[in-house]
């Protein structure tokens, strides 16, 4: 099935956060081997060239690593992995409160109410 990618923002942007994401999830583990940018690239219904796009930039960031004779594999390091976990998780919570402060809450009112919902769980 084609991955979920909207026209507004850059497409090779949006798969690195799938990526990103994808690995700090556990659906790739440290170490893991990756899909070649042709298979990824028919998965997700691009160009191969902005897959490759979206992977040179998670080499850049050390995200993934390209073995010349294995491919490209996630890293190792738990700590890199944990702390790109850690900004998407405070980019998500922000544009939580964005669209709750939209909807005319406060900031107060917001985190009474995310209790209120947890708490019934």
């Amino acid at each position: 099935m084609a991955w979920d990618l909207d026209s507004d923002r850059p497409i090779y942007a949006q798969i690195v956060e799938k990526i990103q994401m994808q690995i700090v999830s556990g659906y790739y583990k440290p170490g893991d081997k990756l899909p070649s940018v042709r298979e990824l690239a028919a998965v997700a219904c691009v160009n191969p060239n902005t897959m490759q796009k979206a992977f040179a930039e998670l080499e850049r960031s050390g995200l993934i690593i390209t073995m010349r004779t294995t491919g490209r594999l996630v890293t190792e390091d738990i700590t890199m992995i944990k702390g790109i976990q850690k900004e998407l998780a405070e980019t998500q919570i922000n544009i939580f409160f964005e669209k709750m402060t939209e909807l005319g809450y406060d900031k107060r009112e917001i985190v009474s109410l995310f209790t209120d919902i947890i708490g019934e769980e």
